[in-house]
């Protein structure tokens, strides 16, 4: 029951901490008045980028493969389709969802008459979802087997997570106040794009604990949405202007930052 309990109490700190980064970015809109530099977001975007490769990887893909070997079937075969399945899911969402990325001045998906900063904070909410619904799958499954050591992979994915949440939260942020946004307000909309992976992670658990025939379907599922918004957001604008090395670099960064917390923790 002490285990159970600790357990417990793990994912919940793991949740509550990607949460609180985002939020954590998103107050240096009260630190700084300018946006953040070309630069910086070609590092910030291609860390992201990396964290979520390995993530991808590491702490989904692998143990897609090996529960559902666990489970007497061919572990490829619900890693591809759960993998291909999630990219289609975040195309589709991301050609019906209202949304607007920042230094973007044309919408993309249904025409719709929300505000900017709505769609702002869509397009990041968008991008939030299976990061959430990755770190809850992974707590999910590490409190069915009751393995420590899958506990410490899923904090560890979470860790890797919640780092790049902190730039993300700042990204949204610091644009919206030079808009003319109130900083109180631009925090609120920065730190409620990040709402979203808690909601998700929920589901994650959910999925993973009572759902167990399935769970290898959708730890695939979790991976192929992530690579799908690495692929056709992050590392495309990590590569925008001059010297795009340094994004690339970033990535190489993140990558091995997230495959050192995964494998050194679990």
């Amino acid at each position: 029951m002490f285990l159970f309990v600790s357990d417990a109490m793990m994912s919940f700190l793991g949740i509550a901490f990607i949460t609180v980064m985002t939020a954590a970015g998103a107050a240096m809109v009260f630190l700084f008045k300018d946006a953040m530099t070309d630069r910086f977001k070609r590092i910030f975007l291609g860390f992201a980028a990396g964290v979520m490769i390995a993530a991808s990887v590491w702490s989904l893909l692998n143990p897609a493969i090996e529960e559902a070997e666990n489970l007497g079937m061919i572990g490829w075969i619900p890693a591809s389709i759960g993998f291909l399945g999630g990219g289609l899911f975040l195309l589709l969402v991301d050609n019906l969802l209202p949304h607007l990325h920042i230094d973007s001045d044309k919408p993309e998906g249904l025409r719709a008459s929300f505000k900017r900063t709505t769609m702002l904070v869509f397009a990041v909410t968008l991008h939030n979802m299976p990061e959430g619904l990755a770190v809850g799958l992974g707590f999910g499954f590490a409190l069915k087997t009751g393995d420590p050591a899958m506990i410490a992979s899923a904090f560890g994915l979470a860790l890797g997570i919640g780092l790049q949440n902190f730039p993300e939260g700042a990204a949204i942020s610091l644009p919206l106040k030079q808009e003319g946004m109130k900083a109180g307000k631009a925090f609120f909309y920065g730190s409620l794009s990040g709402f979203v992976e808690p909601v998700f992670a929920v589901v994650g658990i959910i999925l993973a604990t009572q759902l167990a025939g399935i769970l290898p379907w959708f730890l695939a599922f979790a991976a192929g949405a992530m690579i799908y918004v690495v692929v056709e957001e992050l590392i495309p604008e990590a590569q925008l202007g001059s010297h795009s090395n340094i994004g690339t670099i970033a990535v190489m960064v993140g990558f091995t930052l997230m495959m050192i917390l995964d494998v050194a923790l679990g």
